[in-house]
Parts: structure tokens; C-alpha cells; sequence
């Protein structure tokens, strides 16, 4: 191809392909949506008992609620696996993150229904679009970039803040006119958000040119590659994935947290009372609005961690991604410390909360997960795209999203512990679980590398090239 004449998906913005910006503001949108929602799920369905409006919601415990959203969420991302699965296998992931964003934007129209029928049949829309646009749009970020260029964690990083844009944007706004409108009203514009989303794609898909294709097509270069066993590097590269996805399942299961044990902390435990008036909101912040404190420290500092560990790596130090996880795990960990000097600031008088803790601590427990998430969760979607298979890209990337989804089902589960075991002791368990998982993964770091076959090494690719090794190309 002559280097005078781009394909669509070459062309460039600020060192970039175009069509990172048209996945960013499409993944921006979906986030909108559905961290919007989120912020507001387990207050709607505890709304009775938790703020005394015995006319919305369920009137679930905080148990009952916990354990409904761990279960959701962990749907939410094991659909990934059947949806990365059809578009290798037949539609690709271009189609399939259309056929997504149908579906969130009738889940999320159907939850602005004042209904019980309403509420659960939206919630099953969001399941089974979430299955389908999650792991192809981030696996086509992926295929934005060649083999072995240094641009793709950066991009993902670039991507990452879309996300995370979109969620501080969602659970303010959803937050605060469901809190001084009504639950649906903030259904409503979560899905106007998922609405937006979807005219983007539309309108960006002529910058993605081929990026997302079927690869069974006739007309694809890469359609012998379904047929092909895999080689022995790719079943190594195969079982590290698979061994990382522990990682990912562990680290989600304590920072979800966020939408669930800590978000109704936040309700019950924490003093939201300012010294001044807000629009919109008043002195009294919405437990809801403290759900877009993580997307702000991620937008802030983003650029920062990632430029971080690119000078680290010029320094020839250790910066292979299960590294970077490992102390992903380990700095968000280190935040449910703060969370443990909360809950004992708290004073009970039987059932009734008679001193509640500062905002501080909850403030800097989300700036440490932020940091560690920073760590964590954009090398992750890079790694995945970086190992897998080509015939199995989006399915690898599912099965990642799939690892996410049991730790919010962890996650659900272990912040329903905190009825028994009292939130410090939970806080804190979690901070000292965490801390030796981290502090283990990288005794076992060397052994763990070998696997992925210089996988991040440019040198490595270029000679597994000559070779004739075939290569994942996302």
C-alpha cells in the first residue's frame, strides 16, 4: 500500500488512528449509561428502608440488595463470553457492538418505566447488550495498532479515560436528578446517554475502515487463521490469560466495592453535610454523586500513571503488565485502609448511626483505587489484545470481562458479610487479602513472563515473524 494513501483506520489525531476518538466518545456514552444507572441501583432497590420513601423501590435489605448486585453485575460480564464468541465466529465485532448498543439503548428506555415488569426486562436488555458491545469495542481498540507498537497501552489509556469520563458524568448528573427528581427520571437520562453513544458509532464507522470485520469473509486475508491449530507459543500465551484473569477477578471483587458496600456506607455511615449550598443538589451530596469520584481522579491523573510507567520502562526497569497488576492490586488495596479508619470513627446507638465518619476517608480510600486501577485495568485490556489468538480475540477479551463480572459476584458477596462481621473487620480484611495476593504475584512474576513468549517485546515479535510464528494482529 503506498504511503501516500491511508486506509480510514491509519489516518492520525494527536499521535493516534482517528478511530480511537470515535471508539473513546461511543464508550463515553455507554459508560454515561450504565455507571449512571449503577450509582443509583442499590439505593433504588433498598430506597424504603435506607432513606424512608416507602412509595419507590424495594425495601431490600442491605444483604438482599448486595447480593442482587454482585449477581447482576456478574451477568452483566459473563455475557461477554457469548458475545465475544459470535463475533469471531460469525457476525465480527463491528456488527456486534452495533448489535449492542440496540440493545442497552431499549434496556436502558425500558428502565425509565415506573413498573417492576419494567425494571427487570430493562435490566436483561443491559446483560445482553453490555455481552455484546464490552468486548468488541475494546478488542477493536486493539486492532487499531499493529503488532508490537508502543502506542497501544497509551491508547488504551486514552480509552480508559473515555470510560471513565462517561462515569463521572453518569453518576453525577443521573445521581443528582434522580435525587431531586425521581429513580426513573435518572433511568431516563442514563439511556438518552446510551441513545448519544449509539449515533456516534454510526457516524464513525467510515474512520474504522476494516478494524472490526468479520475475518471469516471471503474476502478477508485472515480467513485461513480460523482454521489454523493453534501453535505452541500461542497455548502458552493462552494459559497466562487465562492465569491473569484470577488477578483481574480478585482485584474487581475488592474495588467494586464502590458500587455496592461502600455506596451504601456512604448513605448510611458517612456525614454528606456541607458548609454551603450546591445547585441542583443543595448542602446534603447524594450518596449517588460520590460514585464519580474514582472517573474524576481517573480523567486527572490518567495521563499521568501512564506517563509514569513509559518513563519506568525507558529506565529498563520491570514493567511487564503482571507486574503493573500486581502493584495495581496491591496500591487499591492500601485504600480500604481509609475505609477502616471510617468505620471506626463510627459511633452506633443500637440500630441508629449516632455519629457518622468524615467524607476524607472515603475520598482518599477512591483516590488509591483510582491509582491502583490506573495500574490494573487499561494494561489488562492491552495485555489481552496483546496475547490472544486473532480467531479468538474477542472471545479472550470476553473471558476477561467474564473474570470482571465473578468479582463483582465476589464483591457482592463479600460486602453482604459486612451485616455480620462489622465493616471494619470486612475493610480491613480486604486491605491485608489484597496486600499478600499482590506481594505473591510478583514472587511468581518470572515464570509467569516466560509464558507470554516476549509478547510485549517488540524484538521478540519480529523474530517469532521471521519464524513463521502466526500472530495475533488485534
Amino acid at each position: 500500500m503506498s504511503n501516500l494513501i491511508k486506509e480510514p483506520h491509519e489516518k492520525e489525531l494527536f499521535g493516534h488512528p482517528v478511530g480511537l476518538y470515535v471508539l473513546f466518545f461511543v464508550e463515553m456514552w455507554e459508560r454515561f449509561s450504565y455507571y449512571g444507572m449503577r450509582a443509583i441501583l442499590t439505593l433504588y432497590l433498598a430506597a424504603p428502608i435506607i432513606i424512608g420513601d416507602p412509595q419507590s423501590g424495594f425495601g431490600w435489605s442491605n444483604g438482599e440488595t448486595l447480593s442482587f448486585y454482585g449477581t447482576y453485575t456478574m451477568f452483566v460480564y459473563l455475557t461477554s463470553i457469548p458475545g465475544g464468541w459470535i463475533a469471531d465466529k460469525f457476525i465480527g465485532q463491528k456488527k456486534a457492538v452495533m448489535l449492542g448498543g440496540i440493545l442497552l439503548c431499549i434496556g436502558h428506555g425500558i428502565l425509565a418505566v415506573e413498573a417492576q415488569w419494567a425494571f427487570f426486562t430493562g435490566l436483561l436488555f443491559i446483560v445482553i447488550g453490555v455481552g455484546f458491545l464490552k468486548p468488541n469495542i475494546s478488542t477493536m481498540v486493539g486492532g487499531l495498532y499493529k503488532q508490537g507498537d508502543e502506542r497501544r497501552d497509551k491508547g488504551f489509556y486514552v480509552f480508559y479515560i473515555g470510560i471513565n469520563l462517561g462515569a463521572f458524568l453518569g453518576a453525577i448528573l443521573v445521581g443528582a436528578v434522580a435525587a431531586k427528581y425521581g429513580w426513573h427520571y435518572g433511568f431516563g437520562l442514563a439511556g438518552i446517554g446510551m441513545a448519544l453513544g449509539q449515533i456516534v458509532y454510526m457516524y464513525g464507522l467510515k474512520y474504522l475502515g476494516s478494524v472490526g470485520n468479520f475475518i471469516g469473509n471471503a474476502d478477508s486475508p485472515d480467513k485461513e487463521l480460523l482454521k489454523k491449530p493453534l501453535t505452541k507459543i500461542e497455548k502458552d500465551r493462552m494459559l497466562v490469560m487465562f492465569l491473569s484473569f484470577l488477578i483481574i477477578i480478585v482485584f474487581w471483587g475488592a474495588f467494586e466495592q464502590a458500587g455496592g458496600l461502600m455506596s451504601l456506607y456512604t448513605e448510611q455511615k458517612t456525614n454528606r453535610i456541607l458548609s454551603f449550598s450546591l445547585p441542583l443538589i443543595g448542602n446534603e451530596i447524594p450518596a449517588a454523586v460520590f460514585q464519580s469520584v474514582n472517573a474524576f481522579f481517573i480523567i486527572v491523573l490518567g495521563t499521568a500513571v501512564g506517563g509514569f510507567w513509559y518513563n519506568w520502562k525507558k529506565k529498563g526497569r520491570e514493567s511487564s503488565s503482571l507486574f503493573k497488576m500486581a502493584i495495581g492490586v496491591i496500591i487499591m488495596a492500601f485504600g480500604f485502609f481509609f475505609m477502616s479508619k471510617a468505620a471506626s470513627e463510627v459511633v452506633m446507638n443500637g440500630d441508629e448511626v449516632a455519629e457518622k465518619s468524615a467524607m476524607i476517608w472515603l475520598i482518599l480510600a477512591y483516590l488509591f483505587h483510582t491509582i491502583g486501577e490506573l495500574c490494573a485495568s487499561p494494561v489488562a485490556l492491552s495485555f489481552i489484545t496483546k496475547l490472544a489468538p486473532l480467531k479468538y480475540a474477542s472471545l479472550m477479551m470476553g473471558a476477561y470481562f467474564a473474570a470482571t463480572g465473578l468479582g463483582n459476584k465476589v464483591a457482592g458477596f463479600i460486602g453482604g458479610l459486612s451485616e455480620d462481621a462489622g465493616d471494619f473487620e470486612v475493610f480491613t480484611g480486604i486491605a491485608i487479602t489484597c496486600t499478600i495476593f499482590g506481594l505473591l504475584l510478583i514472587a511468581i512474576l518470572k515464570p509467569l513472563k516466560r509464558l507470554t513468549h516476549g509478547a510485549e517485546d517488540r524484538q521478540a515479535i519480529k523474530n517469532e515473524e521471521t519464524e513463521g510464528f502466526e500472530l495475533a494482529d488485534n
